[in-house]
Parts: C-alpha cells; sequence; structure tokens
C-alpha cells in the first residue's frame, strides 16, 4: 500500500494526535450536565449550506426535549471529532479511518452510528476536465488532486486508487493531495488550479449539470456499497448522559430510514425550509441535488466490518501497530433504539417542529 509523503504524515498527524491530557482536560469541560440531571442541549458543528442528519432529525421532531447547539461550521471530519474528543462539542463525525486514527491515539472516544457512505446515488467522484490527458492513475504522476481535507476519506480513496493502478510508493508520493474548500473545488478544476476535483453530494451533482468534467474514479466503484463514516461521543458524555445519547442516537436512525421512505421531493423541500429558517445566508438551490446519505445499513447501525477495513488499512500503511485498536471497544450500537415497525419507526408524516439548531 502506498504511504502519505512526509508533509501529508505530519499534518494528519497533527491533526488527530491530541495528548491524553488535552483530551482529559477537554473532556472535563463537555456539555454533560453536573449532578444527576443529564445534558439537553447538544453542541455541535454543521456544514455550509447544507443539512446533516441530526438537523433534521431536530426538525423532524425526533430528538424530543433535546436541543442542538450549533456553534459553528466545520469543513474537515478529522477537525469535527477531534473537536468532540476535546470536549468543544459534544458529538463529531468523520471518515472511519480518521475515527480509528483518533482511537489510536488513546482518545476516549466511541462511534455511534453511521451517518454517510456510498452508494450508487451517493459517493465521492475524482473528476477532471473533458478534455484532460488523465486517463488511468499513472497520468495522476505529477498531478495535484483538491479535496476537503487531508488523512480522510478522499486521500484514503486515492491511495487505494493508486495502489491498484500499480503505482510503485516513490510514485504515488508524487501525486499532490491539496485541500481545497469544498464550495471552491469545481471552480478550482475549471480554473486549472488542480488537475483532479474530489466532488460529493449536492456539490458533486451541480458540476455534472453544468457539465465540461468526467469522472476519473469513485468510491462506489472501487468499493462498492459501503457505509464511510460514524458519529462519535466521549465515554464520559456516554455515561452521565445515556439518555440524552439514546435519544439522539435513535433520533438520527429514525432520520435515515425517514429519508429512505419518503418521497425525494419532500425530503429536499424539508432540508430546504431548515437552511432557510436558520438565517445563515445559504444558498439553498443546490440542495435540489440531494439524493441519498449513503448509509448501508439498516437505521445506521455500526456492523464493525467498516472500521475494520480501515483498521487494517493504517496498518498496513504503518501509521498504527497491528494489533493496537480493538474494533469491538470503538462502536456501540446500545444507543440505538430503533426497530422497524415499532416506536423507533418514523411515522409516515412526522409533524414539523423547530429544529433547534
Amino acid at each position: 500500500m502506498t504511504t502519505l509523503n512526509a508533509s501529508t504524515r505530519r499534518q494528519f498527524l497533527t491533526l488527530l494526535g491530541i495528548s491524553a491530557a488535552a483530551v482529559s482536560c477537554g473532556t472535563a469541560a463537555t456539555g454533560a450536565s453536573s449532578g444527576r440531571g443529564q445534558t439537553k442541549t447538544l453542541r455541535y458543528q454543521g456544514w455550509a449550506g447544507q443539512v446533516t442528519l441530526p438537523e433534521l432529525a431536530a426538525d423532524l421532531g425526533y430528538l424530543e426535549d433535546v436541543k442542538l447547539k450549533w456553534i459553528g461550521n466545520t469543513t474537515s471530519g478529522p477537525q469535527d471529532i477531534q473537536s468532540a474528543a476535546t470536549g468543544q462539542i459534544d458529538f463529531g463525525g468523520a471518515f472511519n479511518g480518521a475515527v480509528v486514527k483518533l482511537a489510536a491515539n488513546n482518545a476516549p472516544i466511541k462511534a455511534v452510528i453511521s451517518y454517510y457512505g456510498s452508494d450508487k446515488e451517493a459517493y465521492n467522484g475524482y473528476y477532471v476536465l473533458d478534455d484532460s490527458p488523465i486517463r488511468s492513475a499513472r497520468d495522476l504522476i505529477g498531478k495535484k488532486v483538491g479535496m476537503n481535507t487531508l488523512g480522510a476519506h478522499a486521500e484514503a480513496l486515492l491511495d487505494i486508487y493508486l495502489e491498484r493502478g500499480g503505482l510503485s510508493r516513490g510514485q504515488a508520493n508524487k501525486v499532490e493531495p491539496l485541500v481545497v474548500p469544498p464550495v471552491n473545488t469545481e471552480q478550482s478544476l475549471r480554473q486549472h488550479q488542480i488537475e483532479v476535483a474530489v466532488l460529493g453530494g449536492i456539490l458533486r451533482d451541480k458540476a455534472l449539470a453544468k457539465g465540461g468534467i468526467r469522472q476519473l474514479f469513485s468510491d462506489y466503484g472501487l468499493l462498492g456499497a459501503f457505509s464511510a463514516g460514524t458519529y462519535v461521543m466521549t465515554d464520559r458524555f456516554l455515561k452521565e448522559n445515556p439518555d440524552t445519547a439514546r435519544i439522539f442516537v435513535t433520533g438520527v436512525a429514525r432520520a435515515i430510514e425517514w429519508s429512505r421512505s419518503t418521497p425525494h421531493k419532500e425530503v429536499v423541500a424539508r432540508m430546504t425550509d431548515i437552511v432557510k429558517k436558520r438565517g445563515r445566508n445559504e444558498d439553498v438551490a443546490p440542495l435540489r441535488y440531494w439524493k441519498s446519505w449513503g448509509v448501508a445499513e439498516t437505521a445506521g447501525r455500526i456492523t464493525g466490518k467498516e472500521l475494520q477495513l480501515w483498521v487494517d488499512w493504517l496498518a498496513k500503511r504503518g501509521d498504527i501497530q497491528k494489533g493496537q485498536v480493538s474494533v469491538s471497544e470503538l462502536y456501540t450500537n446500545e444507543f440505538n433504539a430503533y426497530k422497524a415497525g415499532g416506536a423507533g419507526t418514523p411515522s409516515p408524516s412526522p409533524s414539523p417542529s423547530k429544529s433547534g439548531s
């Protein structure tokens, strides 16, 4: 397996290599309530111009008396879960490889539910301009690939593509991944600032609708359908706020299944309304391109295989020691009370409620 170049590796380790002292200090300041009461407010980071599953769950009334408190936006999953681990927010979500890496650095976190993945409608594509000479992995040598962050989902799949394309470690190190804000990635490609753009979700479909680009490969094409990322909470938060955690995780699970069973136009309309109501001066037009969360399992339940894949990958690259991380200790489904046909099943037409975000 190819490895990250030295600069990229340092950036990744800096991002995820928080110390035990930092985690201990951060969790002391977590949103967990004092005394016997459990917190009913969950601090989180959002994504500009997009609706997250917790925001959708809140708007549908699935979070019951638990409220969301938005503290800002993120463009990086690793940064989001680091903020959760240090107690700046109460939950964060990231690519499962980043979750494994953070746990390997002794962060006391647990993955509680899958929230995004890849399928035939929801995937990350690696795009070049129509007239680009790039047709294969070997053509990427010396080229720039723009993505939202380093050391996470986009770079992991690029790494796999290069290896399958037969590139040596030295050759793969000559492919240059660059951080480009998601909203600027398409423009950077069209202006020839990068040769390849990693695009997913509504930003991908918006770019495809405009034309002039073609897919080199996709994560779905490489690995098939799979859940790619999970929300994490700290062990301390889960211990001190089990009921709140159960409401949150089950609410997100219900939102996943509501999205599957509800007509596409209704889901998009709901998300558009959420963005308009929160008043952050965001463009709602791209939301019409939303298609799927890409979560492979019912209600986002974690099987372990979606984490084991990246435990093996990181060990093969030398980023963690073999046996350093136990998958069974990385996640829990304890707080996911969704049951098909039971109390956890979303109603056909849930009553709107304030999102609390």
